[in-house]
């Protein structure tokens, strides 16, 4: 591609992760540029000169490096699953773009910094993905887990080769997992949500990428058995019946609180292995969900957050890593980090 076809890609590009239609980014540049242009730009008939350039990365909040970098990465292999999504196409496409743009930089500073982890994929051909036990059994083991709890699910999957990127979506979105160019195993989460609901959702995609499911399996199936496998990762059903027993007619919320408390799943989790593993019945199972249902102060006590909050920081921990043994500018910094640089000194300051 040569620099107009880069730029016309890295254009359309940067309005998708705005969100941005046409006419809204022509508004956003206070109409300096028509629609009609803008189309032509992205569709590479005409290039911009320096002013309107850096009017196009005011308005899309896009260094101006980033219009001629060649692309690297292939989005198409970003899936949105049917079940779980209730996303516009919009939404859908600015969700797409974020990814390749926070994958783009990740990737460049792990080069920077010669820290690049790879995730083994020699896993996912020896799981079966219908014994999520036993897949999550063995997930466990190599990655040296014991029968513990996981204190940070983020840095686990980070440690071993699985990039984790957080992107503020609507409440329609959870998350998403990918292997972008074949390469890079990413796991996608709603920074908004509560830490134990982005737990889970972070071991739920974790099924989707090491559970070997066959072709023709339905997408509510495979979604189960992925619920089933990071309930199992974040307690194993063998700990899980040594605190609450073979067998219980009940389970009161003080139990279940202190189980969320140290394994960080919510007692919906909880109680739906309960009951799934036979330790309540579904009777029982089906009172409680009633119950909630019924009962706003009920439904609130059992689905407020108790653990703490965790974060993705592995890549902003590179990049002053690198700011560090100057191997990057300040300026490099903030451009990785999308952050105006008296900040970056603010924080390298600090830290």
């Amino acid at each position: 591609m040569n620099n107009m076809e880069i730029f016309a890609a890295r254009l359309k590009n940067a309005r998708l992760i705005k969100g941005f239609s046409m006419d809204q980014l022509a508004s956003a540049m206070n109409n300096r540029v028509s629609k009609m242009a803008i189309s032509k730009y992205e569709h590479a008939q005409i290039f911009p000169d320096s002013s309107v350039m850096i009017s196009f990365a005011n308005a899309l909040e896009q260094p101006v490096d980033y219009f001629f970098r060649p692309l690297t990465l292939q989005v198409d292999s970003i899936k949105f699953r049917k079940l779980k999504s209730r996303l516009s196409k919009k939404e859908e496409k600015s969700i797409k773009e974020n990814i390749s743009d926070l994958i783009e930089r990740y990737i460049n500073i792990e080069e920077i910094c010669n820290e690049s982890v790879k995730f083994d994929f020699s896993f996912k051909k020896s799981s079966d993905a219908l014994d999520y036990k036993k897949a999550a059994c063995k997930l466990r083991e190599n990655w040296n887990l014991g029968s513990d709890g996981i204190v940070n699910v983020i840095d686990l999957l980070e440690t071993n080769g699985i990039k984790v990127l957080e992107i503020d979506g609507s409440d329609g979105f959870d998350g998403l997992s990918s292997v972008v160019n074949d390469l890079y195993p990413v796991i996608v989460l709603n920074k908004n949500f509560p830490s134990e609901r982005k737990r889970f959702t972070a071991m739920h995609e974790l099924g989707h990428l090491v559970l070997n499911f066959p072709d023709d399996i339905p997408e509510k199936d495979e979604e189960k058995y992925c619920n089933l496998f990071a309930s199992e990762m974040l307690i194993p059903e063998s700990l899980f019946k040594k605190i609450l027993g073979e067998k219980r007619h009940d389970i009161s919320y003080q139990e279940l609180k202190s189980i969320q408390l140290q394994y960080g799943i919510s007692c919906d989790a909880l109680m739906y292995k309960a009951k799934d593993f036979g330790v309540i019945s579904e009777n029982r199972y089906k009172t409680f969900c009633i119950q909630k249902s019924q009962r706003p102060d009920f439904k609130k006590l059992f689905e407020t957050s108790l653990y703490p909050e965790e974060q993705s920081n592995r890549f902003k921990s590179l990049v002053y890593k690198a700011l560090s043994n100057e191997s990057i500018t300040v300026s490099k910094a903030a451009v990785l980090l999308r952050q105006d640089i008296e900040q970056v000194r603010k924080d390298f300051v600090l830290a």
